[in-house]
């Protein structure tokens, strides 16, 4: 975990990464639950503490090209999900793959603006939080992912287990400490945007 005394560069962008109402299908829960409930509610808390400071908020939304996705243009599921509805002005990023990098030109944007530091949010923590925060990590971003911003859902293992949703997304969350991110909690980011 960072310091919560740390205090985040000027150049700190916060992500939101496909928090829209197609999370919310039940398909997403076939083999168990998600974890983290609260994590719509600390992403508003960042989205609110950013905005009132003037920092830079990208929103990240996925525009599947698969006909049966819950995340499908034009679907129920497509719109921002209301913790995370972007403010007049406030950038959005279509995406059809899992990275927010990819065919978007999301990295030449942000170099343009002299952003170096990325405060990642949102959904799944295995999926697209976790692709898009080790693509930032080679790119050289100074990348933190918030662990209670962030949420998954139990999965089948390789050998057929069961896990939890809580242990995909501390796995996920393993897999990108040191390597790729920093990992955070809300309270320690806020802490450090001087809102805590």
């Amino acid at each position: 975990m960072e310091s919560p005394s740390e205090r985040l560069p000027p150049d700190a962008a916060l992500l939101v990464v496909d928090l829209q109402r197609a999370i919310d299908d039940p398909r997403w829960a076939r083999v168990g639950p998600r974890n983290n409930p609260q994590a719509e509610a600390n992403v508003a808390a960042l989205l609110d503490a950013w905005r009132r400071a003037g920092r830079l908020v990208v929103h990240v939304r996925h525009d599947s090209t698969e006909p049966d996705s819950s995340y499908r243009p034009g679907g129920p599921g497509h719109p921002f999900k209301d913790e995370a509805l972007p403010l007049p002005g406030e950038t959005q990023v279509g995406k059809t793959v899992h990275s927010a990098f990819v065919g978007t030109g999301l990295d030449a944007w942000l170099r343009a603006r002299g952003i170096g530091t990325l405060v990642v949010v949102g959904v799944i923590t295995n999926n697209s939080v976790e692709a898009t925060a080790r693509m930032a990590g080679n790119l050289g971003y100074d990348t933190r992912v918030v662990s209670d911003a962030t949420f998954t859902f139990a999965r089948l293992d390789w050998s057929g287990r069961h896990r939890t949703a809580e242990e995909v997304h501390d796995l996920s969350l393993a897999n990108l400490s040191g390597e790729y991110a920093a990992i955070v909690d809300t309270a320690a980011v806020l802490a450090a945007l001087g809102s805590g």
